[in-house]
């Protein structure tokens, strides 16, 4: 039969073992993750996981990239168990994705792993049923275990419960004790169904990987565009260098000398206004380097228009450097966020794209080259912002920098919740005023409560929280935190609520009337 799974003898044993991979991994999710609270024990899962795949397919151990896989896997199982997040979720399911497709296709391009990755998950949902299906229709020998399976097991269960059903109906001491029977809630049964379920259809996949062809890397990635002619490129890479010269020009005189602004705009204006512009024409003109400038073009092969292209690059890693001193600026005169922190990784990202558009126009690297160098830039981004805790580094710079006490921004911290703890904390003893100091000490009350009450569950406990209530401990050193009472509640960053307005004599007795 097209498509039907097919089990030679030589890997009956190797697709038993996958089943009961899978039934283990149900059986530790159950257990694990019902009624999950957001803590380490999803990464715990994600370290079984992965040991069972190594296990149930040895392939994945001797697959080109198999082991670097796999490390990448146990990193960020372990940044899962560190703190979780969907970001160190997201690699980790990349990792053990590509662990699991490693031993049927060899990594050459990474716009190509993308689609395979992508299909491998599109297509989760629906393997496990596909391949109960075909295992219980085959015909034959090897058809006779699907059958064996639902006649050996669902019937008599089935059978066995609809006789039981009529018996207890029957028979008044027979219906007593099968009532007097504690059985599941009908929601408990559900959750721990879906549970299962969507626990399947993600370790499934891992298991037994489909091959997945697409098309050679070879073939070009990018659409290929005829090449433009010389001139053209020369008279546009001329204006550009113009254009770019005026704005790095008056980025030098504002940003990078200090000379005064013109009246009515301030420096923080000046800053937050062009620093997101910048970086998105910056991405504009990678993109044309890379579209309309191919290596072993004409253009590319004219001294002119390389260096016309050098003194372009080389103006867009200004501006690039102009946008992060922009940025820096603004945080400076108003504060640090998790979005900034971001923004400014995102800009080093951009210029790191920049040098390598410009290292592969001038040594005739292919685009497949230019993507895989992009995407492990990216990766290794990403995978040290699944250890560090932007809020914390955020709140910590806030408190750290503070000026004006009026102008630090509370609410933010209470937002943080236990990443401005710590911070929130040593503000308490600052010299920042009475009014700031309590707002302080009620908002690190908050956090600490909630912090302590996630962390004394096991399904919700992580190890940045622990190291973290154990700092606060020593930080405290028994001293209670005591804020001033607020009668009538707090506003949001703490600050405590006036009493209402009382209603005048006046008014009160136009009200009886």
């Amino acid at each position: 039969m097209p498509g039907a799974l097919t089990i030679p003898s030589w890997s009956r044993y190797s697709f038993a073992m996958k089943l009961g991979g899978a039934l283990a991994l149900l059986v530790v999710a159950d257990g694990l993750l019902y009624g999950y609270g957001g803590g380490a024990v999803i990464g715990l899962f994600a370290l079984i996981w992965l040991a069972v795949m190594v296990l149930v397919r040895p392939a994945v151990r001797h697959a080109r990239g198999g082991w670097i896989a796999l490390l990448c896997g146990a990193l960020f199982a372990a940044s899962l168990i560190h703190n979780p997040g969907p970001l160190a979720g997201l690699l980790f399911l990349i990792a053990i994705g590509s662990a699991a497709l490693l031993p049927r296709h060899v990594f050459d391009h990474a716009g190509l792993w993308f689609l395979r990755l992508t299909t491998l998950g599109m297509g989760a949902p629906f393997w496990p049923i596909a391949d109960a299906w075909r295992l219980a229709s085959m015909s034959g020998q090897r058809g006779s275990m699907g059958k064996s399976i639902l006649l050996n097991v669902a019937l008599p269960l089935i059978g066995g419960a609809l006789f039981l059903s009529l018996f207890a109906s029957a028979n008044p001491v027979l219906g007593n004790a099968v009532a007097a029977i504690e059985w599941p809630d009908l929601t408990t049964l559900i959750g721990h169904g879906l549970l299962l379920g969507v626990t399947l259809v993600f370790v499934w996949p891992t298991l037994r990987p489909r091959a997945l062809r697409f098309a050679s890397a070879r073939q070009a990635w990018l659409p290929q565009m005829p090449d433009p002619s010389v001139t053209m490129m020369l008279v546009t890479l001329l204006v550009f260098n113009a254009v770019f010269a005026l704005e790095n020009g008056l980025d030098i005189v504002f940003l990078w000398s200090g000379a005064p602004l013109p009246d009515g705009i301030t420096l923080a204006d000046y800053a937050h206004r062009g620093a997101y512009t910048l970086i998105a024409t910056a991405l504009l003109a990678g993109l044309f380097v890379l579209v309309a400038l191919r290596p072993g073009s004409p253009s590319a092969q004219t001294p002119i228009i390389r260096r016309l292209l050098l003194a372009w690059v080389a103006q867009n890693l200004l501006l690039v450097a102009s946008s992060i001193l922009r940025l820096l600026d603004y945080i400076d005169a108003y504060s640090l966020t998790e979005w900034r922190i971001a923004a400014l990784v995102w800009m080093v990202l951009v210029a790191t794209g920049l040098v390598l558009i410009c290292w592969r126009f001038l040594h005739g690297q292919s685009a497949a080259w230019l993507i895989n160098a992009n995407v492990l830039a990216a990766g290794i981004v990403l995978s040290v912002s699944t250890l560090v805790d932007y809020g914390a580094i955020a709140a910590r710079w806030n408190v750290d920098h503070l000026r004006d006490p009026a102008r630090l921004d509370l609410c933010y911290l209470e937002r943080l919740e236990s990443s401005a703890l710590i911070p929130l904390l040593e503000l308490r003893k600052a010299p920042v005023g009475n009014r700031l100091r309590d707002q302080a000490s009620y908002l690190s009350g908050v956090a600490y409560r909630r912090l302590a009450e996630s962390q004394s569950d096991w399904q919700s406990w992580t190890v940045r929280g622990a190291l973290r209530l154990a700092e606060a401990d020593a930080l405290l050193a028994g001293n209670a935190l005591t804020p001033l009472p607020a009668p009538h509640g707090r506003m949001c960053g703490g600050e405590i609520l006036p009493p209402p307005p009382r209603r005048s004599h006046c008014l009160s007795r136009q009200l009886q009337h």
